[in-house]
């Protein structure tokens, strides 16, 4: 696996930015539960070995890095944003909602944020997007980690609350048992309304 590279890190400090933040998001497209994000400063240059995109890593491993990441970082911090406030919004503007959350969180100010995908607006520091970020930027990566494994706990919490969604296994994606059961048992407190709308369709056919 390569390394990634503190290229986008490098070329802010040599524009004068010196507290770089990471931020990226976890659970926008599931049907249930809150939308997590995660801020990460790490020290100028560190390795992390296996330090890559969450998504393209065992949760295994993203536990393990979890660890490391918590202890390496100058600072990092977790936020998330809720079902209701996902149902207020939207879901871009939750997520976005809750990146700001985690900035605000940081025990460290940053004077710029790297923020993973492709909108960067009304953040309390100048921030950037990065399409794809958290497989170019290690400062991103970390902070997807940190966001992926929170939010996959949460899912184990909501797993014990609603057991008969079998969230622990799909961590409320769409997948065809979690979409048979909202049909069986209707949707829990923890749906999103926008989500699962495809119950209204089958009502309206029914």
């Amino acid at each position: 696996m390569n390394m990634l590279e503190y290229t986008i890190e490098t070329e802010l400090a040599e524009k004068g930015y010196t507290t770089v933040c990471g931020v990226d998001e976890a659970g926008r497209g599931p049907l249930c539960g809150p939308v997590c994000a995660a801020a990460c400063i790490l020290p100028a240059g560190l390795i992390i070995e296996g330090l890559n995109d969450s998504k393209k890593l065992t949760e295994k491993r993203r536990e393990k890095l979890f660890d490391i990441i918590t202890n390496e970082a100058v600072s990092y911090s977790i936020a998330t944003a809720s079902v209701e406030e996902i149902n207020e919004l939207n879901i871009l503007e939750a997520t976005l909602l809750a990146m700001r959350r985690a900035i605000d969180g940081l025990s460290i100010n940053p004077d710029f944020a790297l923020i993973d995908g492709n909108v960067s607006r009304d953040f309390p520091v100048p921030a950037m997007a990065v399409v794809g970020g958290d497989a170019k930027s290690p400062s991103i990566a970390a902070a997807s980690i940190l966001a992926k494994v929170t939010r996959d706990r949460l899912c184990y919490e909501l797993d014990r609350e609603y057991p008969h969604y079998g969230i622990a296994k799909h961590k409320g994606y769409g997948t065809k048992q979690h979409m048979d059961a909202l049909r069986e048992f209707g949707p829990a407190p923890i749906h999103r309304k926008q989500f699962i709308r495809f119950l209204d369709n089958d009502n309206k056919k029914a």
